[in-house]
C-alpha cells in the first residue's frame, strides 16, 4: 500500500504527466456538463422517465444517459465509431484504401478526413431517425419540420464537438480520447445502477434477497471483471531469434524476442457486429406489426435462450472472421525475414506463416468462446433477478471497453513513470500482458 501511494505521488512530480492528466480531467468535465444540455425546442419536464432498454439502453449507456435525456450530445461518438469501422473494413477489402494505408502519414490524414466526412453523413441520417422515433411528441415545442431541421443540425454539431474533444485528449491529454469519453459515459451510469440494485435488495422497495444477495452480486461482478482482464491481457508468446550482425566493433541482434499473439485479437468488434445483427428482428417487428406475434419475438428478447445461443454463435463466427482479416501471418513472416528473424525449429517463409496461422487458430477458439460468455453474461444476470441497469456491468461491450481503456491508460502512465526512472503502478513496472515487443513485427501488437 505504501508503494502505491509513493507511485501516485510520483505521478504529480512529472510536470508533463500532471498537466496531461489535469487537461484530460478538464475536457471530460466539459463533456459531462454539455451532455446535460437538452435539444432546443424540447420541454425537459415533458420527457419523464424516458428510459431505454435493449440495444437502445446500451447506446444510452455509452452516451452517459444523453440519449434518454434528449441532449445535444445524444448521439455521442457512436457515428464516429461506425464511420471508423466502415473505413477500417474498406482498408482491408478495397485496394485503393489499402494503398492509402501504406502511404504513411499522408495516407493516415486522408483516411482520417474520409472518416470525418462519413461521420457527418452517418450523423445526419441517425439524427433524423433519432428525432422521429426517440423524442416524445408531447415534449416538442416547435413546428415539426423546423424542429427536425434544427435538431439534425444541432445533433450533428454535437457529435463533431465530441469528436473534437476526443482528439484534444489524444493530442494533449493522457489515453485515447474517444475511448475515455465512452468510458466516462459508462461509468456515469454506475451510481444509478448501484442505487437501483441496492433499493431492489435492501431498500424500501425490496424485491427480496437482502444484503447477502447484494454482497454475492458484488463478489460475482468483481470475479467477472478479473476474468475479463485475463481475456483482454492474454497473449501467446511466439519466440523469435534474430541473427547476429557485426557492424564495426559492435554486435547487433543475436537475442531472442517474442511475438505476442493476443487471445482476443478481435477485441470488442465481434460483439458490436453480432449486436447489430441481433437488432434486425426487433427493427422488422417495428416496421411490420404483423410480425410481432411470430417466432421473431424470441430473437428480440435479450433474456430468451434462442437470443443468447444465436448471439453467442454470431460472436464466435465474427471473432474468427475479424481475426482472419486483421491478423496477417504472411506479412508477419515477411517482416520477420526482412529483419533477419526466425522462429526456432521453423523454416523461414511459408512454413513460418503456416506456423503462426496454426497458433492463431488454436488460441482464437477459446478466446472466441470466452468472449461469447462475457457477452451473454448481462442477459444471464437479468434472468437471475439483477436489475438490467446493473446487469450491463456484468459483461458485454461495456465491460470490455472499461477494462481495455483503463489498461491502455495505465500503460501510458507507466511509460511516463519508467522513462523518469520511477517505479510503475504494478510490481513489475509494466502492465502485464500489454508490453511492447520491439521489431518482431509491425502487426504483432494488433
Amino acid at each position: 500500500m505504501k508503494k502505491l501511494f509513493t507511485t501516485l505521488s510520483n505521478i504529480w512530480k512529472i510536470q508533463e504527466l500532471k498537466e496531461r492528466i489535469l487537461f484530460t480531467l478538464l475536457i471530460l468535465l466539459v463533456y459531462r456538463f454539455v451532455s446535460h444540455v437538452v435539444l432546443p425546442g424540447v420541454d425537459p419536464t415533458a420527457l419523464g422517465a424516458n428510459e431505454k432498454s435493449g440495444l437502445l439502453g446500451l447506446l444510452d449507456m455509452f452516451a452517459g444517459g444523453s440519449f434518454s435525456r434528449v441532449s445535444i450530445l445524444a448521439l455521442g461518438v457512436m457515428p464516429y465509431i461506425s464511420a471508423s469501422i466502415v473505413v477500417q473494413l474498406l482498408g482491408i477489402a478495397v485496394p485503393s484504401f489499402q494503398k492509402m494505408q501504406k502511404e504513411g502519414e499522408s495516407g493516415r490524414k486522408k483516411m482520417n478526413q474520409i472518416t470525418r466526412y462519413l461521420t457527418v453523413a452517418i450523423t445526419i441520417v441517425q439524427s433524423v431517425g433519432y428525432v422521429k422515433t426517440q423524442v416524445p411528441a408531447e415534449a416538442i415545442l416547435l413546428p415539426n419540420t423546423l424542429f427536425l431541421v434544427l435538431s439534425t443540425f444541432v445533433l450533428t454539431a454535437g457529435t463533431l464537438f465530441v469528436m473534437w474533444l476526443g482528439e484534444k485528449i489524444t493530442d494533449k491529454g493522457i489515453g485515447n480520447g474517444t475511448s475515455l469519453i465512452i468510458m466516462v459515459g459508462i461509468i456515469a451510469r454506475l451510481p444509478v445502477a448501484i442505487s437501483q440494485e441496492f433499493s431492489a435488495r435492501v431498500g424500501s422497495a425490496s424485491e427480496g434477497g437482502g444484503p447477502v444477495a447484494l454482497v454475492l452480486e458484488i463478489v460475482a461482478l468483481f470475479a467477472v471483471v478479473m476474468f475479463t482482464i485475463l481475456i483482454v491481457q492474454g497473449v501467446r508468446k511466439v519466440p523469435v531469434q534474430y541473427a547476429k550482425k557485426i557492424v564495426g566493433n559492435r554486435q547487433f541482434g543475436g537475442v531472442r524476442q517474442y511475438i505476442p499473439l493476443k487471445v482476443n485479437a478481435a477485441g470488442v468488434m465481434p460483439i458490436i457486429f453480432a449486436q447489430a445483427l441481433m437488432f434486425i428482428p426487433g427493427a422488422l417487428m417495428q416496421f411490420v406489426p404483423s410480425l410481432q406475434g411470430s417466432w421473431l419475438i424470441q430473437f428480440s428478447n435479450t433474456t430468451s435462450l434462442a437470443y443468447s445461443l444465436t448471439f453467442a454463435f454470431l460472436i464466435i463466427a465474427f471473432t474468427f472472421f475479424y481475426t482472419a482479416i486483421t491478423v496477417n501471418p504472411t506479412q508477419m513472416s515477411d517482416d520477420m525475414k526482412k529483419n533477419g528473424g526466425f522462429i526456432p525449429g521453423v523454416k523461414p517463409g511459408f512454413a513460418t506463416s503456416s506456423f503462426i496461422d496454426d497458433v492463431i487458430s488454436k488460441i482464437t477458439f477459446p478466446g472466441a468462446v470466452f468472449l461469447a460468455i462475457i457477452a451473454i453474461l448481462p442477459s444471464l444476470a437479468v434472468k437471475f433477478g439483477i436489475k438490467q441497469e446493473f446487469a450491463h456491468f456484468f459483461g458485454g461491450t461495456s465491460l470490455l471497453i472499461l477494462v481495455g481503456v483503463v489498461l491502455d491508460t495505465l500503460q501510458q502512465i507507466e511509460s511516463y513513470l519508467l522513462m523518469r526512472h520511477y517505479d510503475g503502478l504494478m510490481k513489475t513496472g509494466r502492465v502485464t500482458g500489454r508490453t511492447g515487443v520491439p521489431a518482431a513485427s509491425s502487426n504483432a501488437a494488433l
